[in-house]
């Protein structure tokens, strides 16, 4: 699981442990134990999370005009497309 500095708390660490996943959540500075942080993994973050803002330029995605699932789903692979060949 990735996730920023607002979800850094020992309870979210331990549970996304028991859930067999490992947490790449950079700690924060006041934190008294600092936890291991893999930042290449981190920054890919960053990518997925600008894809998605771009997804949202586009007005139909942002405001779910199609109502049946497939529509919008199609759609999505579209305007996924246009962004990679842009």
């Amino acid at each position: 699981m990735t996730a920023d500095k607002g979800y850094d708390s020992s309870a979210v660490v331990e549970r996304v442990g028991k859930l067999g996943a490992t947490a790449v959540i950079p700690q924060l500075s006041n934190r008294k134990t600092p936890r291991e942080v893999d930042w290449a993994q981190y920054k890919n973050r960053n990518l997925v999370e600008r894809f998605f803002c771009r997804l949202k330029q586009f007005r139909r995605i942002a405001t779910r005009y199609d109502k049946l699932a497939a529509r919008f789903s199609s759609f999505i692979a579209l305007a996924a497309a246009c962004i990679w060949l842009a």
